[in-house]
């Protein structure tokens, strides 16, 4: 059973992430991968609500795994990032690792902390 709850979070996931950052990034002009970055963040907090929420296995298998595992893309980031910095755009390839973890380590942290109050 634990198996499909994985699956189904994930079969929601993945075109979740790609319809997403389709989204995100035609409305904005710019090289910089605003669509990883809104699903990465968006990730790290479901997680952060996941570990201060303390749901059940279910919930943890269906949302985090699932869901979380499919949705979020490290390979994707790191990808791009590199991409940037062969494409000349250093800076923003540095913005892009600098914001990526300290927006994505501040939501998991927000989430937590909201997690915890509800």
């Amino acid at each position: 059973m634990n198996w499909l709850l994985v699956i189904t979070g994930g079969m929601i996931g993945a075109p979740l992430r790609y319809l997403t950052d389709r989204i995100v990034q035609s409305r904005h002009d710019t090289v910089f991968p605003w669509g990883t970055l809104a699903v990465n963040v968006t990730g790290c907090l479901i997680l952060g609500l996941l570990a201060g929420g303390a749901p059940g296995q279910n919930l943890q298998l269906f949302l985090g795994t699932g869901l979380c595992g499919a949705l979020t893309t490290y390979s994707t980031f790191s990808y791009e990032t590199l991409r940037l910095t062969e494409g000349g755009a250093g800076l923003l390839a540095a913005a892009n690792v600098l914001g990526s973890v300290v927006a994505g380590l501040g939501a998991a942290f927000a989430g937590v902390w909201v997690g915890g109050v509800l």
